[in-house]
């Protein structure tokens, strides 16, 4: 990592600390290693980016449904999905400074941290297990998912049943999931619990690959169209054979340029053809029927191919914060500005009353907008820092009430990214606000 990088992820984690964004987890005992809590404007901007994924990947489909499932999963699901088996990553620890890493992250026999003499390479489970019931033995263990995805498969034909879909359609899952990771790092980039956005789309086998490009397609869309994150700092990466995952005949990575990886770029999602190796498996290993048969008909049963699409909902979050994360000098003082997409901004509007002095006329405005998008008010320090506070907290729109407004009963409202300002009446704000909102700064005005 460069210095200039390093600078602008110290910059990041502070901001992020000091606004609400994220706070390490346990922190006034020292902080739990790789564990993060979301604060007030992080909560908000998770769960837009939440309701963005939900909306473009099934509200305004009819062939893709959701569903929610257990953390905790019945142990054979990991039988059959082959995790018990696969899902162990080779673990090395330096003699010297008692880093630890995974074995085939390290160039050479040396520790990368302090050039140390390793350990042997051996084998590191990434499940976390647990135990339910009253009895504590093998007979109690069960699993925190690793994923959301197994979940879908073996639910599969009771959502076929109470939905009556026809091949091809989706189900999708946004949820918790759970790995022991080696080495967890780069703030909420890799952590041990995570929250993934996963869609499970089953298709005839001969129209896999079509719909393989189509939805990669469409997930890139989305990061560029409804997040507004720069085209520039995404790409696609094919996976090479031999790092192919156990269940997948083909996969594609949507990467961003994340300053803190060795070569710029780090995985936002992957697109990935499982085949039919889900459903086929939980097949043999429970005995049940799985395979698709139209309900319609009665006819047309197949075990169907999947094409999946999983995304890391902390790693989308941090690429939005990086992605809109600017400082720009003005009259000699820096100014730090998140660019957040409208729809992403955790406070649409502030309302700042010019002085304290006017706070009573202007706190009814805050009253009037706040049942249609989230809203702040604020009246502490001068106008300038305040309008700055919001600038760092994403806020696209400050509309200030001055003593003007006594008389002619309109505010003004300055744009974050612009920093042009227009004037209008109070009785039209809710109007004019839902347009800008809607439509953008130039569109919203007309």
């Amino acid at each position: 990592m460069s210095d200039v990088d390093r600078d602008l992820m110290k910059k990041l984690v502070s901001l992020c600390k000091r606004l609400g964004f994220v706070f390490q987890s346990g922190e006034i005992y020292g902080g739990l290693q790789s564990a993060w809590d979301y604060g007030p404007l992080g909560v908000e901007l998770k769960k837009n980016i939440e309701s963005s994924w939900w909306d473009f990947m099934v509200r305004t489909r009819s062939n893709v449904v959701g569903m929610d499932s257990a953390i905790i999963t019945h142990p054979d699901v990991w039988k059959a999905s082959g995790h018990l088996s696969h899902f162990h990553d080779p673990m090395v620890d330096c003699l010297k400074c008692r880093n630890r890493f995974r074995a085939d992250h390290v160039e050479g026999n040396t520790c990368p941290d302090c050039g140390g003499k390793l350990t042997e390479p051996r084998d590191f489970g990434l499940m976390f297990r647990t135990q339910m019931g009253a009895l504590e033995d093998a007979s109690a263990t069960v699993y925190m998912r690793p994923e959301t995805c197994q979940s879908i498969f073996v639910n599969f034909r009771n959502i076929c049943t109470a939905t009556r879909q026809r091949l091809p359609f989706g189900i999708a899952q946004i949820g918790k999931a759970f790995r022991n990771e080696i080495t967890a790092r780069n703030f909420i980039f890799r952590s041990r619990e995570f929250e993934q956005m996963e869609m499970e789309f089953f298709c005839a086998p001969e129209e896999a690959r079509r719909w393989f490009e189509y939805w990669l397609d469409q997930r890139l869309a989305w990061y560029t169209q409804k997040l507004g994150i720069c085209p520039e700092n995404l790409r696609l990466r094919p996976h090479e054979v031999s790092e192919l995952a156990h269940y997948a005949s083909g996969c594609t990575d949507i990467e961003y340029r994340f300053p803190f990886t060795s070569d710029g770029w780090g995985e936002l999602e992957g697109v990935a053809d499982r085949t039919d190796f889900d459903l086929a498996s939980h097949m043999r290993e429970s005995g049940q029927d799985l395979a698709f048969i139209d309900q319609e008909s009665g006819e047309g049963r197949m075990v169907p191919y999947v094409i999946e699409t999983s995304g890391g909902l902390g790693r989308t979050f941090l690429a939005v914060l990086l992605d809109a994360y600017r400082e720009e000098e003005i009259e000699g003082r820096t100014r730090v500005v998140l660019s957040l997409h409208s729809d992403l901004a955790p406070i649409k509007a502030a309302i700042l009353p010019l002085s304290k002095k006017l706070s009573e006329h202007a706190a009814p405005i805050e009253e009037m907008l706040r049942p249609h998008f989230p809203v702040t008010f604020d009246v502490t320090g001068s106008i300038g820092k305040r309008y700055r506070r919001m600038d760092e907290a994403g806020t696209p729109y400050c509309i200030t009430f001055d003593f003007d407004s006594l008389e002619d009963r309109s505010v003004t409202i300055r744009e974050r990214d612009s920093l042009e300002q227009i004037r209008v009446p109070i009785d039209s704000l809710v109007e004019r606000m839902t347009a800008l909102l809607r439509d953008g700064w130039r569109e919203g005005q007309t």
